[in-house]
């Protein structure tokens, strides 16, 4: 099955910021909605963020303000920018379309040091 590639991840320090892009090779996602989500070590996968089709967003509490949502339906690819972080963002970033999940891609690791 055709996977979504995450990329953007990396180390920075408590406070920096990153922009994580998730590519979806032919047309994966089509008008669904797709979300981000994150697996800390020892604990489950959770979903952080989602966009609509027609952009309409949603946030858990503990990145609101903090965290932005973005697609370019064109490019079938969608962003997360991420500000203010923090160790607690500490994950494996992932996509996927929440409400018809698909194959997982591999994610891209993010660590925040404090």
């Amino acid at each position: 099955q055709v996977q979504p590639v995450e990329s953007g991840g990396g180390l920075v320090q408590a406070g920096g910021s990153l922009r994580l892009s998730c590519a979806a090779s032919g047309n994966i996602f089509g008008i669904d909605t797709v979300g981000w989500y994150r697996q800390a070590p020892g604990k489950q996968r959770e979903l952080v963020a989602h966009i609509s089709f027609s952009g309409i967003t949603w946030y858990r509490d503990s990145v609101k303000g903090r965290f932005t949502i973005s697609r370019d339906n064109a490019k079938n690819t969608v962003y997360l920018q991420m500000n203010s972080l923090n160790p607690e963002d500490t994950a494996v970033y992932y996509c996927n379309t929440p409400f018809n999940l698909r194959t997982w891609g591999q994610g891209t690791q993010v660590t925040v040091s404090s």
